[in-house]
């Protein structure tokens, strides 16, 4: 099976790109999806969530504002939050991927803006970085979750530059596209010439 990594700062339109790709017969992992998933249902990382960072537990729930306010403005607590939640997001990617190799699939898309920091760049054959200019971020971010401009720049701040993906990866696309549908033109054009070229396309 080919497997295809996903990754790049928040507002660049990874998800976009996993929409196309799914829609191109690939099994789509979005890592942040799954995090959040798992803080759900998942009473182990919870706790261990909450014995790191005191206060962001309450009646078994995660408060995710709390735990963003405290990990985006402490590069070490981020670093901490990335350990303890990489490895089980790790064991559900594994799950995922080995139950559609065993369906057949053909192909996959790992998104995880930590993709290459956390070493699941080793799972991909090939992996895609996307960027996008920082005033575009700012407006999507801000539309997508409902906050301020100040806590947009901020979690883009705590994120790698755009020269790190670029160093980092094997392809590249950057969305400076206002709309979201000639971004979307685009991803489908490069994927299928992808896919194609690695036998895994299943439209």
């Amino acid at each position: 099976m080919f497997i295809i990594g996903i990754t790049g700062g928040t507002g660049t339109g990874k998800t976009a790109a996993l929409m196309v790709l799914k829609s191109l017969g690939a099994l789509t992992l979005n890592c942040d999806a799954i995090y959040h998933g798992l803080l759900l249902r998942d009473a182990v990382l919870t706790t261990e969530l909450g014995t790191r960072f005191v206060g962001v537990l309450a009646g078994g729930t995660i408060d995710r504002k709390r735990l963003g306010d405290i990990v985006f403005n402490d590069p070490e607590a981020l670093l901490d939050l990335n350990a303890i939640t990489h490895k089980y997001v790790d064991a559900e990617v594994e799950r995922q991927i080995a139950g559609w190799a065993a369906s057949g699939g053909k192909a996959a898309a790992i998104d995880a803006i930590a993709l290459i920091e956390s070493g699941a760049f080793k799972k991909c054959d090939a992996v895609v970085g996307f960027t996008a200019p920082v005033d575009l971020r700012i407006s999507r971010i801000m539309k997508r979750d409902g906050i301020t401009p100040e806590q947009a720049r901020m979690r883009i701040n705590a994120q790698k530059p755009d020269s790190f993906y670029r160093e980092n990866c094997d392809y590249f696309l950057e969305n400076n596209h206002k709309s979201p549908a000639v971004f979307k033109k685009k991803c489908k054009a490069f994927f299928e010439g992808l896919l194609q070229e690695n036998n895994a396309y299943s439209p």
